[in-house]
């Protein structure tokens, strides 16, 4: 099969970062389905993954961690999925990833892909449906259906990948949501996605907010730099708020006052954690894409593909990850076909 792999970690200007390379097509077992892969996304995690360090593989490493496609064949173990589902998901960083032809993949953390997108649509979702659902309903203290009425919830990098499904659903749950975007084209992306608010991340958020009306907020998602903004929050989340992060900090967090003065909550999501740990629970992945599904198929939440790169081969896959670094992307970007 057809794959782009590294042995080397470089910048990506280099082309030996990420090279097209043949390896067996791999067989499924077990809970394992073996999936034709269709569509691929770029996510963060795939350039901090491939970041320049003198690691060296031996063998060929295959990145990709959001795919979308058809299942090809299953394990003897598997009874959610049979030959010829089409299907989405983001996989498991601990096995090889979505960027090659044919992709093992543990069938509790696939879900069915969404009637009404095409395969690069729906290759666009899984990892950040997976992170802001898990980070909003399962860590923070909230569900989908009316938990955030009459609350407000800033989300932080609100143009991004992970922002641009964290709107949806925060709106989908009730809350007042105020995102933050600093250009006009990602202004107006986050309003089109049904953020009531928008304020400029690259200055002050306290005297923006108090300009809206919000003398604190009850909830804050940073999805951009955890460091930066850590003692911004804590000035800004009203007493026994909660603050949902992803992304590690450089130093060292002060977890003091003013946080434990009102008892605020801290929530990290990481949304490898299930199928890392092969966790009891790992299934609600699978799940909860399923019900995501339910949710783009009726109209309620919409896909957040931005622009597409065809075919998937290494250079297009270094111009996606050269993309991504730049910090101006929009959504999700996405490969198709090859």
């Amino acid at each position: 099969m057809k794959a782009i792999a590294l042995t080397r970690y470089l910048p990506i200007d280099d082309p030996q970062s990420l090279l097209d390379v043949e390896l067996e097509t791999p067989t499924a077992t077990g809970h394992d389905i073996l999936v034709r892969v269709q569509a691929v996304s770029v996510n963060p995690v795939d350039t901090k993954v491939r970041a320049p360090k003198p690691q060296i593989e031996a063998q060929p490493k295959v990145l990709g961690y959001d795919a979308a496609g058809v299942v090809e064949a299953v394990g003897e173990a598997v009874t959610r999925f049979k030959p010829g589902d089409a299907v989405y998901y983001a996989g498991d960083i601990t096995r090889p990833g979505s960027n090659a032809q044919f992709q093992l993949v543990d069938e509790r953390i696939v879900g069915r892909k969404p009637a009404s997108l095409d395969f690069a649509q729906a290759a666009a979702l899984p990892l950040t449906t997976i992170t802001a659902w898990e980070l909003l309903f399962d860590r923070m203290p909230y569900a989908l259906e009316g938990s955030g009425a009459g609350k407000s919830l800033l989300v932080i990098a609100g143009a991004g990948g992970m922002g641009s499904i964290a709107i949806q659903l925060a709106k989908r749950a009730g809350f007042t949501v105020i995102a933050t975007a600093s250009r006009q084209d990602t202004i107006d992306w986050c309003m089109s996605l049904g953020a009531d608010h928008v304020i400029n991340h690259r200055q002050a958020l306290g005297p923006q907010l108090k300009a809206l009306g919000f003398d604190n907020i009850d909830a804050a998602l940073n999805l951009a730099d955890t460091d930066r903004y850590w003692t911004e929050l804590g000035d800004l989340l009203a007493p026994l708020g909660h603050v949902g992060l992803i992304v590690e900090p450089k130093g060292e967090l002060r977890i003091g006052d003013p946080y434990k003065a009102k008892s605020i909550g801290i929530h990290w999501e990481m949304m490898f954690a299930r199928p890392r740990f092969r966790t009891a629970d790992m299934g609600e992945q699978g799940a909860l894409l399923d019900r995501v599904a339910d949710l783009i198929d009726a109209g309620d939440v919409r896909g957040t593909l931005t622009g597409t790169l065809s075919p998937i081969n290494a250079a297009n896959l270094r111009e996606a990850h050269r993309r991504l670094e730049s910090g101006t992307t929009i959504g999700k970007l996405v490969l198709a076909g090859w």
